[in-house]
């Protein structure tokens, strides 16, 4: 990167469905310098709309060396080769979820970047929500006491993809957030679901996650929804805490629990709502400016490539598991060991 920049120049890579929101972002940031994709007409219009390069293919963005970092938007299959290929042409790479198909993959991704000292971040775009920040300063502060359970429903009508499932497609916002706030990685999963619409590719999933010292959690995925949801609730042994990212307002409610045992019986009192307010910020916005701010001062972003392979293991664990028909599977600490050592 030239030092006499303020800002990276960064080309997005995929100006399809979400693509198109990491460009959106970029160019407000002023960090937008070229896009990238197989679809000439497209490609085109996102060069006229936004006034940037245009690269008809990724190793034309890779060999300009005014493009400091990529940001891909591409199929998932695509995103180990396409990264490895962006750090050895000395780039600095933003990838969205899931990092990659395959744990080894993941882990190549990230020995490549340490060898190349490139910035490598994936998109667990949850994790730059202030719905999710505060969550995690509610437990850190003690205020939801001892963390017991969190369930997370994460639901639609579409949209349906041929090269993965939704567990691939949906789960790993939510396995990011779980593994964020429990701060480890589950021991044991277990994982059912059935594919209705393709052959082999699971349209629901419901995912059950076990970790020490007895924390649960369970993630329900579905694109054969018939209305959108996006919860997650989060129970505590002195307060509960929901985000309904589906609401307009209070996305973020906050619940006293109260259970008393007298005279031989429980008795609970019916939990009053706390709307907790919250910062207007688009989480992706404040995700773009992290990457930019990260590949400016060479810092380490907040979700890692190691992060995302975390989150790989316990994909590949629950659709180990799927396949077994809800076989409870063991995840291994293994790679996250190999990882940190590399």
């Amino acid at each position: 990167m030239n030092s006499s920049r303020i800002l990276p120049n960064i080309c997005v890579a995929g100006c399809g469905h979400w693509g198109k929101n990491l460009i959106r972002n970029f160019h407000k940031l002023g960090c937008l310098h070229g896009v990238s994709d197989s679809d000439a007409v497209r490609l085109q219009t996102f060069r006229a709309q936004y006034s940037v390069k245009a690269y008809g293919n990724f190793e034309q963005a890779l060999l300009d060396p005014d493009v400091d970092a990529v940001a891909l938007a591409t199929p998932a299959e695509q995103h180990a080769p396409m990264t490895i290929a962006a750090l050895n042409a000395g780039k600095d790479v933003f990838v969205e979820k899931p990092l990659a198909l395959k744990v080894q993959d993941g882990m190549e991704m990230v020995a490549m970047a340490r060898r190349q000292n490139r910035v490598l971040m994936v998109g667990h775009l949850l994790l730059y929500h202030p719905a999710i920040l505060k969550i995690k300063e509610l437990l850190d502060s003690g205020d939801l006491g001892r963390l017991e359970y969190i369930y997370s429903n994460r639901l639609s009508m579409g949209k349906i993809r041929r090269e993965e499932n939704a567990l691939w497609s949906f789960a790993p916002h939510d396995i990011s957030v779980i593994v964020m706030l429990t701060g480890e990685l589950p021991v044991q999963v277990s994982a059912f679901g059935g594919a209705y619409v393709q052959p082999n590719i699971a349209d629901v999933t419901v995912s059950n996650l076990l970790f020490n010292h007895g924390t649960r959690a369970h993630i329900f995925v579905s694109w054969l929804h018939p209305y959108k949801e996006q919860r997650l609730v989060v129970i505590g042994t002195k307060k509960m805490v929901v985000f309904d990212d589906s609401r307009a307002t209070d996305k973020l409610v906050f619940y006293d629990k109260q259970i008393d045992f007298e005279n031989g019986n429980f008795q609970v009192t019916q939990p009053k709502a706390c709307p907790v307010p919250l910062p207007d910020i688009e989480p992706l916005f404040a995700e773009c400016q992290h990457f930019t701010e990260c590949v400016r001062d060479r810092r380490t972003p907040r979700t890692t490539g190691e992060d995302g392979v975390m989150v790989l293991q316990v994909l590949q664990a629950c659709q180990r598991s799927l396949q077994m028909n809800g076989e409870p599977v063991q995840v291994s600490a293994l790679a996250e060991r190999q990882v940190a050592a590399l």
